[in-house]
């Protein structure tokens, strides 16, 4: 849409407040809500002012002033206000006359936006389509507390094989065994109805759903699969993923988190990622000669993405708790090899002959990582794999056709894996960051920035005891 189209759309929807969305360096959408009267057309251009000092990773206190420029392509009416209110996606700016206001360099949409723009001055491909499987627990309650004298989480699900002998209500039993979510019907799977509602949710506002289902951890984990789209337009789908999978689950009591690791002993929630490149509307990642019907364009692509896996991780699984997932020897995708239709590879390639579906997918991302910085770091390590022709199989990076879960443990000491801590990977994406660089895509800055604010959650954890180090140790 137009600004005037945005106008008009407020109108026939009897809009009475705005509300100017954005993302911070961590993810996490911000915004704030305007009177309808207050946006008008030259608000596309000269934006809105908000205090840049408070978002976390922006600006100190003595430089807060920016501006929320709205996208006017980003137009949808909330469906979880009670008050029609219109919502806008933003790019955040320095405040200047008009012409001369600078996009904000730690901006995550700006960069995104960047990643577009050098993927097509490079001449390589003029589209990059991303396809992101977020996974995600649907929980019926939630309780934690970090404080000098208590460490303590609990949470509960109905459908969890824990509750098989509860006694505070009438039990049913039909509940999901440990790694057994997969796909039994209901009555064990009691949200199916609720994952419908979050899939025509987001139906309503444009963002196509493939599928949606329970996934293997028992209690109350799903999947909703969206459709692939160009970089820029599957990050800002992603920001309504989450706010629309939250706010529905909200609305029936109960609680959503992207956690990767909230259960111990059960699946944990990834995020793999489908990519391909495009030019003049033709896919360049097919070759029905090559393995798996890939290019060796796309072979490149893959070298890219292993090489580069260490400091990718960094971005792409970026908490403490995506390391209690990403465990060598379980069924996470640790392996730095790529592999045909093998999940338990770093890059799996989806088995199919159709040469518009042929992509890669890379495994090791969860949904905590900020897709506006994830998606273009992932797409930057790829063309770096196309621009110095790494091949992945003179590397090391297979592909390796077997289960890897079961290899030999000579055979398991052939295989590279990522690295197993937050702190390693920020050590990576210290010591390996400059293919981020290129065409000023990443700035120093920003890298900068976002690692001393992993590195800080990193401490936050380091420093608290935790309730197993008590069951360990305390009578030691």
């Amino acid at each position: 849409m137009t600004p005037e189209e945005v106008l008009r759309f407020a109108s026939e929807n009897g809009t009475k407040m705005v509300d100017l969305k954005f993302v911070d360096v961590p993810g996490i959408w911000q915004h704030f809500s305007v009177p309808i009267r207050e946006l008008e057309e030259e608000t596309f251009v000269e934006g809105k002012a908000f205090d840049g000092s408070s978002v976390k990773g922006f600006q100190t206190i003595n430089e807060s002033d920016m501006l929320l420029i709205p996208d006017p392509t980003t137009a949808v009416m909330d469906p979880f206000t009670a008050i029609p209110t219109l919502s806008l996606i933003c790019n955040v700016a320095h405040p200047g006359p008009a012409g001369r206001k600078k996009p904000y360099s730690r901006d995550p949409r700006y960069i995104a936006r960047k990643a577009e723009e050098y993927l097509r001055s490079t001449g390589i491909a003029d589209t990059s389509y991303f396809g992101p499987e977020a996974e995600f627990f649907i929980f019926d309650n939630v309780l934690y507390n970090s404080t000098a004298n208590i460490q303590y989480a609990e949470i509960d699900s109905d459908e969890a094989h824990w509750n098989s002998a509860s006694n505070g209500k009438p039990n049913l039993g039909h509940r999901m065994r440990v790694k057994e979510g997969y796909f039994p019907v209901a009555p064990n799977d009691t949200l199916m109805d609720i994952r419908s509602e979050m899939a025509l949710v987001l139906e309503e506002l444009g963002v196509l759903v493939e599928a949606q289902h329970h996934e293997v951890g028992g209690p109350g984990q799903a999947e909703i699969d969206i459709r692939f789209n160009s970089l820029l337009k599957t990050a800002d789908n992603m920001m309504f993923y989450k706010y629309v999978v939250k706010n529905t689950a909200r609305k029936h009591g109960k609680t959503v988190t992207f956690m990767p690791k909230p259960v111990f002993g059960d699946n944990g929630s990834g995020m793999h990622v489908h990519q391909s490149l495009w030019k003049n509307e033709k896919p360049l990642f097919y070759d029905g000669e090559g393995y798996a019907g890939l290019s060796q364009l796309a072979r490149y692509y893959i070298g890219g993405l292993l090489t580069h896996a260490p400091a990718l991780l960094g971005i792409v699984a970026s908490t403490t708790n995506s390391y209690k997932r990403l465990v060598p020897g379980f069924e996470a995708p640790v392996n730095l090899v790529f592999s045909k239709g093998n999940r338990s590879a770093a890059v799996r390639i989806p088995l199919t002959d159709c040469p518009s579906a042929k992509r890669v997918e890379f495994r090791p991302p969860d949904p905590t990582a900020n897709p506006y910085l994830a998606f273009p770091a992932m797409l930057m390590a790829g063309l770096d794999g196309i621009r110095r022709g790494i091949e992945p199989s003179d590397h090391g990076y297979g592909p390796v056709d077997r289960d890897l879960y079961h290899l030999s443990v000579e055979e398991q000491r052939e295989i590279r894996s990522v690295p197993s801590t937050l702190d390693a990977v920020l050590d990576a994406l210290e010591d390996d960051h400059a293919f981020l660089l290129e065409g000023g895509v990443f700035t120093t800055d920003l890298l900068e920035h976002y690692i001393d604010l992993k590195r800080s959650q990193v401490d936050e954890v380091r420093l608290r005891p935790t309730p197993i180090e008590f069951e360990l140790y305390y009578d030691a």
